[in-house]
């Protein structure tokens, strides 16, 4: 179980945050963590059924596949049950069909949102920016699916939905940045090699934790593997924690969220004539990298004037009086912008989408007392869970533990490989991964209402990458109207689909 936000270090906070270890649904009622199984209940290795689906005008006929594959240390060792689930188009020819494998984040969660909420050939339906009206939950045919371009593996990491850790194995091998991207580049090694796609174009597709990983596993299996991949998409990404750890000694995130924050101010703002979105984001990223962060580099030497003059700039972009920003010394954390923007409405803002609202618990606290964007999506298990049992016809008695906070909790954030002296940040595996491959392309989606992995951060990232000038324009962004789990709107969606398909049309174009 979770501790309250407000009770556990900042950094845990907001990783927790990520689409992420459940918060209410977990205090209630912790889900047993998975324990170490080599066989599964009620149920085969490999379950394979036959499907179609419409996209684009497209009708696509393509095969579900539901199985493990058992991954092993560098020394041959066993270590994991690792379950996935590929949809591949039939009859397409595999030396010119892409490949992409994609995953969550948490650390600690499963595929579940990225495979029935984003791009898989099933969508679940909920309620735009409100709570979920709870089951039956509707799953429909997904026309936004990612299938028009690519098969597509979904893959569930050791020890979250039913991946399982082998008997006596320590959690701490699998447990870890560099951890996981070896036990990630162990399973995708054995299914390229298995299902015959060492031709195939590839790419990596991760949401939230998931993007860091894509950071060091792209570069691992191209180091340790040879295996060169085409494309890395980056959903709410964060490779540098320190760009959304705010805090003594590091002022860059403060720079990094106000951006976000004049976005989310805009969405509840009800003034006339508020311009839009993109001229507010605008105005607050000049004003973020320039005065702003030039007035927190000054530090105590600011000058008062100067010092009132940037928290009126500020009270006017985000939405907080002036009297509040200056008692908090011109630094918002976070936590405390999602309380205190509706105070006076007694109600909280949503950290993985700033769009969902939901009423305090506690009117005189601090900070945030929960997430309503959490919350709001507590659907996804079950109509999973429904899906993969029906449709796919995997019937398995073991729990089901989509964001499992022992996994949490027992991750290593610290570097053993490549830049053991930058923890926790796997920004430079991306930049060495698209040096050595200059054809590597890489698109970084972000929401603008996102609170826990906020826009600025990716942009702070990238523009301080350190990577070849000719190599800049390999990395396209995407902004959307939506927050972390940007396709929770479907305008969203929509646009997020057409820009893959423009992004995988230009990767793989002689």
């Amino acid at each position: 179980m979770l501790l309250p936000m407000q009770a556990r270090p900042f950094l845990i906070a907001l990783l927790s945050a990520f689409f992420a270890v459940p918060s209410i649904a977990a205090a209630a009622a912790p889900a047993p963590a998975p324990s170490a199984a080599p066989e599964r209940a009620g149920a085969s290795d490999t379950s394979v059924t036959h499907h179609t689906v419409t996209v684009g005008g497209r009708t696509i006929a393509y095969t579900a596949t539901a199985g493990t594959i058992t991954i092993k240390s560098d020394k041959g060792v066993p270590e994991a049950r690792v379950f996935y689930i590929a949809y591949t188009e039939d009859g397409a020819d595999r030396n010119r069909r892409p490949v992409t494998f994609l995953y969550n984040g948490g650390p600690g969660c499963a595929s579940v949102p990225v495979d029935i909420g984003l791009f898989g050939p099933r969508r679940v339906l909920f309620p735009n920016a409100a709570p979920n009206v709870g089951p039956p939950y509707q799953m429909i045919d997904n026309q936004y699916s990612l299938l028009d371009k690519s098969d597509l593996v979904y893959i569930d990491a050791p020890g979250t939905g039913y991946s399982r850790l082998l008997p006596k194995v320590d959690p701490k091998t699998i447990y870890g940045i560099d951890q996981d991207a070896a036990a990630f580049g162990s399973f995708i090694y054995q299914y390229v090699t298995r299902n015959d796609r060492w031709n195939s174009p590839k790419f990596l597709l991760g949401e939230s934790y998931g993007t860091p990983r894509s950071a060091v596993l792209v570069n691992y299996l191209q180091n340790n593997y040879s295996m060169a991949f085409n494309g890395v998409i980056l959903l709410s990404s964060v490779l540098d924690f320190d760009t959304i750890q705010p805090g003594p000694g590091n002022d860059v995130a403060y720079v990094t969220y106000l951006p976000t924050e004049a976005a989310v101010n805009w969405y509840h703002s009800k003034a006339p004539n508020k311009g839009s979105l993109e001229s507010v984001v605008d105005q607050a990223r000049s004003f973020a990298n320039g005065p702003y962060a030039s007035a927190l580099i000054q530090g105590d030497r600011l000058p008062r004037a100067q010092f009132t003059q940037i928290a009126t700039q500020m009270s006017h972009l985000i939405g907080l009086s002036t009297a509040y920003i200056e008692k908090a010394d011109l630094r918002i954390i976070p936590e405390r912008f999602e309380k205190e923007l509706l105070r006076e409405s007694n109600d909280n803002i949503g950290r993985l989408d700033a769009r969902y609202v939901g009423p305090d618990l506690d009117p005189l606290g601090d900070s945030a007392d929960y997430d309503p964007a959490d919350t709001s999506t507590i659907g996804f298990q079950s109509a999973f869970l429904s899906y993969v049992r029906n449709d796919l016809d995997w019937k398995s008695e073991e729990v089901y533990d989509m964001c499992s906070g022992d996994v949490f909790q027992q991750w290593d954030f610290t570097r053993k490989s490549v830049f053991p002296w930058l923890a926790p940040t796997t920004s430079g595996d991306l930049m060495q991964a698209m040096t050595l491959n200059p054809h590597l392309r890489v698109f970084v989606a972000a929401g603008y209402f996102d609170m826990a992995t906020p826009f600025g951060a990716a942009e702070w990232t990238f523009s301080h990458l350190g990577l070849h000038a000719g190599l800049r324009d390999h990395i396209t962004f995407g902004y959307y109207q939506s927050g972390h789990m940007i396709y929770l709107h479907v305008p969203s969606l929509e646009k997020f689909h057409g820009d893959m398909d423009k992004f995988y049309d230009s990767v793989l174009s002689p």
